[in-house]
């Protein structure tokens, strides 16, 4: 089977009623754990962004705090799984704002991580690929919100 185009689901979804439309999102949301987060996101967390990048924060910090130390390896695989869970929440979102606050907490996270990711060469690739991003991120801000996120940025690359 292959899949149509947006434009196609778009028109297909304007002839349907409210409730064939809660039945197809019911039915979407047992298929993929994804399309449940995003439903979760969509209905209950997108109307307080503070309150969702604070569950996002909480949730990398246990994640950091679960992570296996003995060799880098373990290290390297367990950022980057959180990295991929980080920019998934990022994708449900689609705020700026939001994509800019948890790669900043990410990369804070990563920075104050011992053993220190200085001394792999990934790790810290890794570390500086997401301050690209986040300086991206930042220039499509609006300029109150640059000039704050700019000054977290600078705190986070002082140290």
């Amino acid at each position: 089977m292959k899949a149509v185009t947006v434009k196609q689901l778009k028109d297909e979804l304007s002839h349907k009623s409210a409730n064939e439309l809660k039945e197809l999102c019911l039915h979407l949301s047992k298929f993929k754990k994804e399309n449940k987060e995003l439903l979760t996101y969509l209905l209950f967390e997108s109307h307080d962004e503070e309150q969702y990048i604070q569950s996002v924060k909480d949730q990398i910090d246990e994640l950091f705090s679960e992570i296996n130390t003995k060799n880098y390896f373990y290290i390297r695989k367990s950022v980057r799984k959180i990295l991929t869970l980080t920019k998934k929440f990022i994708r449900y979102s689609k705020k700026k704002e939001t994509e800019v606050a948890l790669l900043l907490y990410f990369c804070l996270k990563m920075r104050d991580f011992k053993p220190s990711i200085r001394r792999s060469t990934r790790l810290t690739n890794t570390f500086d690929r997401q301050i690209l991003l986040i300086k991206k991120a930042i220039a499509k801000l609006h300029e109150d919100l640059q000039y704050d996120y700019q000054l977290e940025l600078n705190e986070l690359l002082d140290v």
